[in-house]
């Protein structure tokens, strides 16, 4: 994974008067030591301000709230040590009823910001209020690159209508060498839920047909999803040639439980699938995991995998380990508690023995 998101919350109150801390200074030793371990494994990182940090308010405390909030992000990024390629992203903020004041307001609070804030800040099209359209506008007067968002552009398109190709490559121009590489966000609705809304993982094939269309461009693309670095890793096993069965061993190994936990079938399928080590096989093995997220719990199937788990350790397990699984499986089975439940207690006996191997199966927190 080369892009990564560093959360904003890493310093408690880190724009807050009541945080009279130097932390920049007290914990610089690993703040140097974290940057080497980025920059050694040549990853990109950005941080995303909340919604809360919006510099065209037309509440002046709420702007330099806002300020304040940039350059603590800033000073976070620089006590890392990451050049300018390493970015801040920021929407424009409200409308306020006059769109036109509006972007005028952040043009001019942008203006105003610190010279460590400006070479580090993009902006991006937000699914309500500002276009893409709009955003480039914006760039053109305050020279701010311009982040590209598929789904907001989807939800909060503008009037000029370009192929997303297109808009992209308008967005290219407002990136400069120093800049780093042109950056996108890319993610899908999440269905039946509310348009914005980030589905639960990036379904290759959509992805697929998305890339294929602005492969050119090669953009840094930062996915938006709720299972984060999940989608990340499956994203690229399916781009850097087709990762083959045997590089998709230790992914399946995290992924085999929560397989048999929802589909004894697709458990099968993915391992005849592996026999070929050579083979091509990402795009199957990513499908067949995808299709078990979507289907329901079914309890024959739960109580097959958390017996499977359960056989790591129950020749060596206390009675009062045994008797608690086997109280919550009787109890799961009558329908009384959810798997949960009985998922809690086989990670906490793999916990206690350092079962590595079951400790870092996605089985326990898909």
């Amino acid at each position: 994974i080369k892009l990564f998101r560093i959360s904003s919350d890493l310093i408690p109150f880190g724009s807050h008067p009541v945080n009279t801390i130097t932390w920049w200074h007290d914990y610089q030793d690993h703040f140097e030591r974290l940057g080497d371990k980025i920059k050694k494994a040549g990853i990109r990182v950005s941080m995303h301000p909340g919604q809360y940090t919006v510099l065209n308010s037309k509440n002046p405390e709420v702007v330099d709230k806002a300020v304040l909030e940039l350059q603590y992000h800033a000073r976070l990024l620089d006590t890392l040590g990451v050049d300018q390629s390493h970015k801040l992203i920021l929407h424009i903020g409200g409308v306020y009823g006059n769109k036109a004041e509006a972007a005028s307001n952040f043009i001019g609070a942008y203006r105003n910001l610190p010279e460590e804030v400006k070479r580090r800040l993009i902006i991006e099209n937000d699914d309500r209020s500002f276009t893409i359209e709009d955003v480039l506008q914006i760039s053109e007067v305050c020279g701010a690159p311009v982040v590209f968002d598929n789904l907001h552009h989807h939800i909060n398109p503008p009037m000029e209508q370009c192929t997303d190709y297109e808009w992209i490559l308008r967005c290219r121009q407002t990136w400069t060498s120093m800049d780093g590489k042109q950056k996108i966000h890319y993610s899908q609705q999440k269905e039946q839920a509310l348009p914005g809304s980030h589905s639960d993982t990036i379904f290759i094939d959509s992805f697929l047909e998305y890339y294929q269309q602005i492969v050119e461009l090669a953009p840094d693309i930062m996915l938006e999803v709720k299972d984060k670095n999940l989608s990340a890793v499956k994203c690229n096993h399916v781009l850097q040639a087709e990762a083959t069965g045997k590089q998709l061993e230790v992914e399946w190994a995290r992924y085999k439980y929560y397989v048999l936990s929802k589909d004894a079938r697709a458990y099968q399928s993915i391992r005849e699938l592996l026999k070929d080590k050579d083979a091509p096989v990402a795009k199957e093995f990513h499908r067949i995991v995808e299709n078990s997220l979507l289907l329901p719990e079914n309890p024959g199937a739960q109580v097959n995998a958390a017996q499977h788990v359960w056989g790591y350790f129950s020749k060596d397990s206390t009675l009062s380990e045994k008797k608690r699984y086997e109280t919550l499986m009787e109890d799961y089975t009558q329908g009384k508690i959810s798997i949960n439940l009985v998922k809690n207690h086989l990670l906490k006996c793999a916990t206690a023995r350092q079962q590595d191997y079951l400790i870092h199966s996605l089985y326990f927190y898909l």
